[in-house]
């Protein structure tokens, strides 16, 4: 009878163990957002923090435009005057499975009062995608960016993990950043600060 040798096995525990740990992270970090595209890097690790920039310090949203998971073309430049709120995320991430209902339940509260949320779906297949977003009954649009290149749109304060939750101004500038998931009431409540401003 062949007995397998101690120090084998504990090699192949230790293997996945490994594995393990690079699927709980795979959600965010450095490999979070493609840092192949353009040839950019300049994406940090995601730290699970809450970033607010005072107005003068925002940097302005590029254009950022694309097709909806429904086919629909969409330019975020039309919700220009409206506090925008835009989750990056995908449905093989654990932290944007559970952060759904709660960004759905804000927007269904906060969109009254002329705040609007757009989702952008990353690095999966469309249908996927839409079988998420129809099983949540989110009520708000996805932008389908499979090669995740829209997060370029984003300077100074650009979405580094997967989720990411941006808070964009009236004036179209970024004044806020949630790096990782976000909860209902970290949500509201940046979600309020933005529209109490007046500048």
């Amino acid at each position: 009878m062949n007995v397998m040798p101690r120090r084998p096995r504990r090699a192949l525990v230790l293997a996945a163990l490994v594995s393990a740990l690079a699927a709980l992270s795979a959600c965010s970090g450095t490999n979070a957002v493609s840092q192949s595209v353009a040839g950019s890097n300049g994406y940090q690790a995601g730290d699970n923090g809450l970033s607010w920039l005072a107005p003068r310090d925002r940097p302005n949203v590029g254009a950022v435009s694309g097709e909806l998971l429904d086919g629909t073309h969409f330019d975020l430049s039309s919700w220009r005057g409206k506090v925008v709120v835009v989750n990056f995320w995908g449905s093989w991430c654990h932290p944007c499975r559970s952060e759904a209902a709660s960004l759905d339940a804000v927007y269904r509260l906060d969109r009254a009062r002329g705040v609007e949320f757009l989702g952008v779906d990353v690095r999966e297949g469309r249908a996927q995608a839409a079988t998420f977003v129809r099983e949540r009954h989110i009520g708000y649009p996805s932008l389908f960016d499979p090669s995740d290149v829209l997060a370029l749109r984003f300077p100074g304060l650009p979405p580094n993990a997967t989720p990411t939750t941006l808070v964009i101004d009236r004036q179209g500038r970024i004044a806020a950043r949630k790096s990782g998931q976000i909860f209902y009431t970290q949500l509201r409540d940046v979600v309020a600060r933005a529209v109490a401003e007046r500048t």
